[in-house]
Order: C-alpha cells, then sequence, then structure tokens
C-alpha cells in the first residue's frame, strides 16, 4: 500500500487552520495541525516525517518566512505559502527563501488542494535543495551571477538586458520546475510588475533567441500550455 502523504498546517488562526485539515483529510491526506513556529518545531523535532507544509506568513511570533527558511536548512520538504491577498512583497520573499508555491487568502479550498496535489508531485522527483552556486552552466553556457553576465563555454559573451539577465536568473535558479507568468514577474521583477503583465512572453521570446538551437521549437525555455514555461537546463547538452 502506498504511503499516504503527511501535511502540516500552520496557522494562528484555528478556523482556517481546521477547515484546511479537515478538507485535506476528507481527501486522503494525514494532516497535521500548529498554531505557530514552536508548535511545527516541536513535531518535527519529536520524529513527525511531512512531506509538505502548508504555512501562513503573517503569525504572531516567529512568521512563516522564518519557519521556511529553517525547514529548507533541515529538511527535504514541500512548501506553500498562505499570503495575504495582493501582498506582492510577501509573495517575492516567499518565493524568494524556497517556497513552491504560494496562496492568497481568501482562498477556494479546491484550488488550494490542486496546489498540495501539484507540490508533492514535484517534491517526489526533487533532489535536494542545493546552495546558490556562483554560476550555473546549462547545455554550452555559463550564466555567472556575480557579474550578471552570459557566456559561452569558450568565452564568448551573450549580451542580455538587466531585465532578461533577472529573467533567465529566475529560470536557472529554478530548474525543472513549472512556473507561472505571476511567478516569473515576482522572482524577476518584483515590486515594478503588473500582475498580468504579457510582457514576460516577450521576453522569453529573446532568451529564446540567444539561447536555443532552434527558437520556434525551445528545448530549454519549454511553454508549459496552461500553466507558464519550464527552465529544462540539460537539453542543450543532450543534442550536443
Amino acid at each position: 500500500m502506498a504511503r499516504v502523504p503527511h501535511i502540516a498546517v500552520v496557522d494562528d488562526e484555528a478556523e482556517i487552520r481546521s477547515s484546511i485539515a479537515e478538507y485535506l483529510t476528507m481527501h486522503g491526506f494525514n494532516v497535521s495541525e500548529a498554531d505557530g513556529g514552536a508548535a511545527l518545531r516541536r513535531l518535527v523535532g519529536r520524529g513527525e516525517q511531512f512531506d509538505l507544509v502548508i504555512l501562513d506568513i503573517r503569525m504572531p511570533g516567529e512568521d512563516g518566512l522564518s519557519l521556511a527558511r529553517w525547514l529548507r536548512e533541515h529538511v527535504k520538504i514541500g512548501v506553500i505559502m498562505l499570503t495575504a491577498s495582493g501582498d506582492t512583497v510577501d509573495r517575492i520573499t516567499g518565493l524568494e527563501v524556497g517556497a513552491d508555491d504560494y496562496v492568497p487568502k481568501p482562498f477556494d479550498l479546491r484550488e488550494l488542494l490542486a496546489r498540495v496535489r501539484s507540490v508533492l508531485r514535484r517534491v517526489a522527483g526533487m533532489p535536494t535543495k542545493p546552495t546558490m552556486p556562483e554560476q550555473i552552466r546549462f547545455g554550452r553556457f555559463i550564466l555567472e551571477l556575480a557579474s550578471k553576465s552570459l557566456a559561452t563555454e569558450t568565452g564568448e559573451p551573450v549580451p542580455l538586458t538587466t531585465m532578461e539577465f533577472d529573467l533567465l536568473k529566475a529560470f536557472a535558479t529554478h530548474p525543472n520546475r513549472v512556473l507561472s507568468r505571476d511567478q516569473l514577474l515576482d522572482l524577476a521583477h518584483g515590486k515594478g510588475a503588473e500582475p498580468f503583465d504579457r510582457s514576460i512572453d516577450i521576453r522569453v521570446t529573446r532568451l529564446r533567441r540567444k539561447i536555443e538551437e532552434v527558437p520556434d521549437r525551445p528545448e530549454i525555455i519549454k511553454t508549459i500550455r496552461g500553466a507558464g514555461y519550464m527552465f529544462v537546463p540539460d537539453q542543450l547538452a543532450k543534442q550536443t
């Protein structure tokens, strides 16, 4: 019999916490509740093994961002952040500390369930998150994070605008993971980005012209219909 995924729901609001726990339990998950950071740490400390944690960001005492950092340092686990509706800063910070997804309040439990299942599928196949490197290699290219530059392995520079570099860095630091346009805007452009800014598609097109063998048939930055884009760094290496 397959192991039932174990989910921790961490929220200081009892009504929200219990409604999420009840709904996920009804759909076949093993769920534990915690009213804050101290309670979650106690659960982990006594040996409870979780596959995913749903974290409210705004909690008294230790907030969800601090907990997400701590979880990323100690366990391989999926993290979904619950954020205040429209709070772009929380969304950006949550993704930067390693959250797999975020759900703005108020939310539909059916949408949360879909995101839980999606994150669990991704986490099941993910290696432990490595320390951020100074450079990222993919195919014939080297992305230098400190100098904000891209070059081929032979040293030939590939000109990038600031926005193109920021977008490529967002992709390269989240490989083999579907990223929605909103997530890409948060990761690459942050505070000045409009939630429905379709210019992200234009920037993706420009990047493809610079790194894809055949830009019209992309193998590195793939379009995931109805969901966003996925960066697949090994594709060029396999072709050469």
